[in-house]
C-alpha cells in the first residue's frame, strides 16, 4: 500500500475527519535530508475534524504525529499539518 493511503487511512481512523487531505511533497524535495528515491518522504495533511475542538495548534500536531508514529519512525522524513475544528477560519 502506498504510503499517502496508510497515512489517510490511519488518520481517518483516528479522527473520522470532515475533510482529510495527504498531499505527497517528496518530489519537492530531491536532493535534500530525508529524501529517498522512489519518494513517499515528506507529506503535507489538511485535516478538519471534531476531534481538533478546544485544541491548540500544538495538541493537534501531537495527536496527529502520536497517530502516524509507526511511519514517522520509519519512512516518513516530514510531515506538514494543517489541523482544524470544522467552522475555523480557512476550512
Amino acid at each position: 500500500m502506498a504510503m499517502r493511503d496508510t497515512i489517510s487511512n490511519k488518520l481517518q481512523e483516528a479522527f473520522t475527519p470532515e475533510s482529510l487531505q495527504v498531499v505527497d511533497e517528496s518530489h519537492l524535495h530531491e536532493g535534500h535530508a530525508g529524501h529517498r528515491p522512489g519518494g513517499e518522504t515528506h507529506f503535507r495533511v489538511y485535516i478538519v475534524s471534531d476531534a481538533f475542538k478546544g485544541k491548540s495548534r500544538v495538541d493537534r500536531h501531537r495527536m496527529i504525529n502520536a497517530a502516524l508514529a509507526a511511519e514517522l519512525a520509519d519512512r516518513v522524513h516530514a510531515l506538514a499539518i494543517q489541523a482544524k475544528a470544522p467552522g475555523e477560519a480557512g476550512t
